[in-house]
C-alpha cells in the first residue's frame, strides 16, 4: 500500500491538523455504520482534467486515471491509499467509491449537444442546475448586466433559507499587505470580506511560501467560487467589511483551525488556488515537472494533504462525506477530439464512512451516469431543501438525473428532498 506524506516540506502555516488533531478517526476497517445519516459534506473543487479520454498521456491535457503524476488520487481508487491520521496509519481506500461514467453536463454519446464551458458555467450549474446563459469566466460584477444572479433558487441560498449552514473556503483571499504587496498571511477575521474580485501575482519577497507548493505565487479566481455569484449569498456588490455575508467566506488556512475546533458548516465548499487545483502551472513548475504534468502533480499533492486533514476531524467522523469534484471535460489536443462526447469522463470520488463498501478488495466503481446535476440533486436530498416556484422540488436539471446514491451504502442518501 502507498503511504502519503507531503511531497515537499511544509512551509509557513503548515497543515499540522492532519497529524495533530486530538480526535480519533473512525475504525479503519470501515465497519462503523451505525449512524447512516450524512451530516457534513465537504466538496473539494478541482479543475480542467478528464478522468479518462481517448488519447494517450502524450496529449495536451492528460487524464487523471492511471496517471503517474497523480499517485494519491489513483491510490484512492486502486485500494492502496494509506495516510497517517491522528498518529495512526489509515487505509483511506476503505472509505472510497468513485464514478466511471461522470460526464460534463448535457454531454451525449456523440457530443452533439450544448457546449457548457468554460469553468464558470459549470460552477453556476453546480449551484443551480443551469448556467443562466453565462458562457464566460468573468467576475460576478464585471459585466453589465452582471454575471451575478438575483434568484434565491440555488443550493446555498436554499440552505441559508432553511437555517442550514454553508461556508466557502478559498485559497489566496483575505491576505495581509506589507509595503503594498500581498503576503501569504491571512488578515484577522474581523477584516475578512466577500471575495468578489479575482487576483493573481507573487507575494512579497520574504513572505511565507504557499503551504501546498512552496512557491510565492498566488492565483484566486472567483469563477471557482460558486456561492459568490448569487446576491443572497454574496451580499451584493460589496467588498467591504460591512457586507453581512463575509463570514461565510474564509481563507483556506482557516479550514484547519475550524476542523480542529469542530466549527464546520453542514455544507463546505473548498477551492484551492489555480496552481493547487490543477488549473494552471507554476512559473517554475512543480516537483521537477513543467506544463500539464506539473499541474496534475501539484493538485494531487494538495489533495494528499487536504483529505487526511479533513478525515482527522470530528465533523468527518460524525457523518462526514468528502467529494472530490472536477469542473468540466477537456479537449486533450488530438485531432477532431470532442470533449463533450461520452469517451471523456470527469473524476468524481467519494470518501466517507458511509461510502459504498469496497468490492473484491478495491473501492467500488459505479457505472451509473452522473453529472453536476447529480451532485446537486444529492445535496438537496441530504439536506432536505426544496426548490420553490416551479413544478419540481429540484433545482433546474437536477430534476432529470440520477442522484449519487449508488456511491453510498443503500439507504444513506434520502430518495427525496
Amino acid at each position: 500500500m502507498q503511504s502519503f506524506a507531503p511531497l515537499r516540506p511544509l512551509a509557513g502555516l503548515a497543515l499540522l491538523a492532519a497529524l495533530t488533531c486530538t480526535s480519533v478517526i473512525a475504525q479503519d476497517d470501515h465497519d462503523d455504520r451505525d449512524n447512516r445519516e450524512i451530516k457534513h459534506v465537504f466538496v473539494i473543487a478541482m479543475e480542467n482534467h478528464n478522468w479518462t479520454q481517448p488519447a494517450t498521456l502524450a496529449g495536451k491535457i492528460q487524464p487523471i486515471f492511471q496517471n503517474p503524476n497523480a499517485p494519491f488520487i489513483n491510490s484512492l481508487v486502486n485500494g492502496t491509499a494509506v495516510a497517517f491520521i491522528n498518529g495512526r496509519q489509515v487505509n483511506i481506500s476503505r472509505h472510497v467509491s468513485y464514478a466511471t461514467s461522470y460526464h460534463n453536463v448535457l454531454a451525449t454519446q456523440s457530443g452533439n449537444n450544448p457546449h457548457i464551458h468554460p469553468s464558470e458555467p459549470n460552477y453556476l450549474w453546480a449551484e443551480a442546475g443551469t448556467n443562466f446563459g453565462i458562457a464566460n469566466d468573468d467576475d460576478p460584477y464585471k459585466d453589465t448586466p452582471p454575471n451575478a444572479q438575483t434568484t434565491t433558487q440555488h443550493l446555498s441560498g436554499l440552505l441559508q433559507k432553511a437555517g442550514r449552514s454553508w461556508k466557502s473556503y478559498q485559497e489566496d483571499i483575505d491576505l495581509q499587505t506589507v509595503n503594498g504587496k500581498l503576503t501569504n498571511l491571512p488578515l484577522p477575521e474581523n477584516q475578512w470580506t466577500v471575495p468578489l474580485v479575482s487576483l493573481s501575482g507573487a507575494f512579497a519577497t520574504g513572505s511565507l511560501l504557499n503551504q501546498y507548493n512552496d512557491s510565492l505565487q498566488y492565483n484566486y479566481a472567483v469563477k471557482h467560487n460558486p456561492m459568490a455569484f448569487f446576491a443572497d449569498t454574496n451580499g451584493g456588490n460589496n467588498t467591504t467589511t460591512s457586507n453581512p455575508l463575509r463570514f461565510n467566506y474564509a481563507p483556506l488556512q482557516q479550514l484547519q483551525f475550524d476542523l480542529a475546533n469542530n466549527r464546520i458548516a453542514d455544507y463546505t465548499w473548498i477551492t484551492p488556488d489555480q496552481f493547487n487545483e490543477q488549473h494552471s502551472a507554476l512559473s517554475a513548475g512543480f516537483a521537477g515537472l513543467t506544463g500539464d504534468s506539473s499541474q496534475i502533480k501539484a493538485g494531487d499533492n494538495a489533495l494528499a494533504r487536504l483529505v487526511p486533514m479533513i478525515m482527522a476531524s470530528k465533523a468527518y467522523q460524525d457523518g462526514g462525506a468528502i467529494i472530490l469534484w472536477w469542473d468540466e471535460s477537456e479537449d486533450d489536443g488530438e485531432t477532431n477530439d470532442n470533449p463533450d462526447d461520452f469517451s471523456h469522463t470527469i473524476p468524481e470520488i467519494v470518501i466517507s464512512n458511509l461510502a459504498h463498501s469496497n468490492e473484491n478488495g478495491v473501492p467500488y466503481a459505479s457505472p451509473v451516469d452522473f453529472t453536476h446535476s447529480s451532485d446537486l440533486r444529492t445535496m438537496q436530498n441530504i439536506f432536505h431543501v426544496k426548490a420553490t416556484g416551479g413544478s419540481s422540488p429540484y433545482l433546474g436539471d437536477a430534476a432529470n438525473v440520477n442522484d449519487l446514491s449508488d456511491l453510498f451504502e443503500p439507504g444513506v442518501i434520502p430518495s427525496r428532498p
